[in-house]
């Protein structure tokens, strides 16, 4: 059996645990914050020290978000977008329209 085929047996093992689709879909959606607020402070021209003094952060909260290690509060990413210039916009939609 390949490297490849022994981690596709593990990955399924383990998506297949209770709670499993719910931890995957919380990392998903902490990199695709922290991407977007990267790519914002990229864009600006500015460090994480500077993104993290202007939000008032420390560097490594910033870096860890950025990652995709941490989900931050609303509170959290108001702050950062308020920092960045960006509004924060927050939806929930229905995933399909209901008679």
């Amino acid at each position: 059996m390949t490297e490849r085929q022994q981690w596709d047996r593990v990955r399924d093992s383990r998506m297949s645990e209770p709670g499993a689709d719910e931890a995957y879909q919380a990392a998903r959606l902490a990199y695709e914050l922290g991407r977007t607020v990267r790519e914002l402070r990229e864009h600006a021209g500015w460090s994480q020290t500077e993104l993290a003094k202007a939000a008032g952060m420390t560097q490594s909260a910033v870096a860890r978000f950025e990652a995709g290690g941490t989900v931050p509060t609303l509170t959290v990413l108001e702050r950062l977008a308020n920092a960045l210039d960006a509004t924060l916009t927050v939806n929930v939609t229905p995933r399909s329209h209901v008679a």
